[in-house]
């Protein structure tokens, strides 16, 4: 095996989604579809920020042995108007013992996010001159609950 020195990471953004009220697609082949529309939201990091424009949304699938797939597509609004196409897939896998807390909507903010493991893999599409280095970087997101959406820190792989 090469030597090419270790994968780094460096923090790219955190991102607030503002969620719609889900809609529930119903069991199929893989498992239960349920649709979170995005309804608009905000993140700001150290070389980017402005809004989420609504719209996009994720199209997870809860499988038969509780973990959620995610499969997100959102268009972000930076603060000088350009847009930039964002898409991830990942990981929601939450204990059994936390299934019931998460699914109440009081309890779900309160687990604490170390407990479970939600993890993403941003990547980024843009026409933006200013914004092109983000056509050919991979990122890594952890995410937690808020209340009225979904949070993440995403951060660059090197």
């Amino acid at each position: 095996m090469k030597e090419f020195g270790e994968i780094t990471t460096a923090h790219l953004f955190d991102i607030v989604v503002d969620l719609s009220p889900r809609l529930n697609i119903g069991s199929g082949p893989f498992g239960q579809r349920i649709l979170f529309g995005a309804a608009g939201g905000s993140f700001e990091g150290p070389k980017l920020r402005g809004g989420v424009l609504p719209g996009g949304g994720d199209w997870a699938l809860v499988r038969p042995d509780g973990a959620l797939t995610l499969d997100v597509r959102l268009t972000l609004r930076t603060h000088d108007d350009a847009l930039v196409q964002m898409t991830y897939g990942g990981r929601w896998i939450t204990p059994p013992e936390l299934r019931a807390d998460i699914a109440d909507p009081v309890k779900r903010y309160q687990v604490d996010p170390t407990q479970y493991y939600f993890r993403t893999n941003p990547l980024f599409e843009t026409g933006a001159k200013q914004y092109a280095w983000l056509n050919d970087i991979v990122c890594v997101g952890a995410g937690y609950l808020i209340d009225g959406g979904i949070a993440y820190k995403v951060s660059q792989v090197f």
